[in-house]
């Protein structure tokens, strides 16, 4: 029986692998052509604005789709066993999706999941728990330094001088997409989650030690972005802790 078991285990890890990195290569296809025929194929005017909003709201799911990829490898769900090739699919998307480096990225989500929803936290914001507005504007601080900003100029200057890609081509299909996939990223992975729902010197913030919001994922589960993210993200990894919680930077990944 043992040997049976010690037998099927790979198995089923080689099927994750080859399941995880299927989707995820079809996600990332999927986003890089929509790109190119949003940068070079598509022009922008009012008859094909339907048509320019449609592309716009797909890009945005596909780039939360990027994130929640690297977000996988982080974790070595992606591809179990493999940490190398977690590392380099990982770090590619989350330079492509705007120029973050992997290591940092990932070391300071090991710095969330250590200590979620507190002052250590580097995904929270101690000073305005209840506030999203505050709290996100804070989030891309954190985030967003120099580098990426460095990125997105370099990229958007070659696109429109080098290319002589429309701005409004840049706008409505890179833009638009990328800071709308940030505001769902935040909203429904980091704000929902994490939030202060009581006032303070009444009930506990949080109902334990992974801090949690309260009820957070059955009120998502109601709304179309949120659904969107959560099919995503059960699509591409399978193997999750037991009631959504945070895995603490201690347990095994």
């Amino acid at each position: 029986m043992a040997t049976v078991a010690a037998r099927i285990v790979p198995s089923g890890i080689r099927a994750q692998a080859a399941t995880g990195l299927t989707l995820a290569a079809a996600v990332c296809a999927g986003w890089l052509a929509l790109h190119v025929a949003g940068m070079f194929l598509v022009e922008v005017r009012w008859a094909t604005l339907p048509l320019v909003l449609a592309m716009a709201l797909l890009q945005c799911w596909l780039s939360v789709g990027l994130f929640i990829v690297a977000h996988d490898a982080m974790h070595g769900s992606l591809a179990p066993g493999r940490p190398r090739l977690n590392g380099a699919i990982g770090g590619a998307l989350l330079f492509l999706y705007a120029g973050f480096a992997w290591k940092r990225m990932r070391a300071a989500h090991f710095e969330h999941h250590r200590a979620p929803g507190s002052a250590d936290d580097p995904d929270f914001d101690a000073d305005h728990p209840r506030s999203a507005i505050r709290w996100y504007v804070t989030f891309l601080r954190r985030y967003f330094g120099w580098p990426s900003m460095l990125y997105i100029l370099l990229l958007v200057g070659t696109y429109q001088y080098g290319f002589g890609v429309p701005l409004a081509n840049i706008l409505l299909l890179y833009a638009l997409p990328a800071i709308g996939s940030s505001m769902q990223l935040f909203y429904f992975g980091t704000y929902r989650p994490h939030r202060h729902e009581h006032a303070e010197g009444s009930d506990p913030a949080f109902a334990d030690r992974h801090n949690p919001a309260p009820r957070a994922s059955a009120r998502s589960s109601a709304s179309p972005p949120a659904s969107t993210s959560a099919i995503t993200t059960s699509i591409i990894s399978t193997r999750r802790r037991p009631g959504g919680r945070c895995p603490r930077r201690g347990a095994r990944r």
